[in-house]
């Protein structure tokens, strides 16, 4: 399949809060969020942060999906660290190889980054595609405190 990758513009807001809610109603994330966080994050993604960047996938001038980039540092690797925070593809666009080459186009943008992702453990059609992709299991027990 034929699509573009471009940054993400302060126009496609609607249809990116859309795909967000998506998203986040899905067994994707163990979270639900809210619309106020969605539209902090958007407007992260917007606003030139160094932090977070969005990410647009097109195909014939119609949006199917979007990705969200957060970069770190790590120092466990001694470099910068690009986690894959959000990658959603609307139901009938899975399937066609589009995870695959946007992870090969942010590699190709970030030669020097080591990247990470979270998945939950039931997504096991993602876990088997990120694995395809070269990305391992780490044995680390992730926290938060909010």
């Amino acid at each position: 399949m034929d699509f573009a990758i471009r940054q993400m513009e302060t126009s496609d807001k609607d249809v990116v809060l859309g795909m967000i809610k998506d998203f986040y109603s899905s067994d994707a994330i163990s979270t639900s969020g809210s619309m106020e966080l969605f539209n902090s994050n958007f407007e992260n993604c917007t606003n030139n942060s160094p932090y977070l960047k969005g990410f647009i996938f097109e195909n014939n001038g119609e949006i199917f999906g979007y990705s969200m980039l957060a970069k770190t540092f790590s120092t466990e690797f001694g470099k910068f660290c690009i986690w894959f925070e959000e990658l959603y593809l609307k139901p009938e666009y899975r399937g066609f190889g589009v995870a695959p080459r946007f992870i090969d186009y942010v590699r190709k943008l970030n030669p020097d980054a080591i990247f990470k992702l979270e998945v939950v453990r039931k997504n096991s059609h993602a876990i088997k595609v990120y694995e395809k992709m070269g990305f391992s299991k780490v044995d680390y027990l992730q926290m938060k405190l909010i």
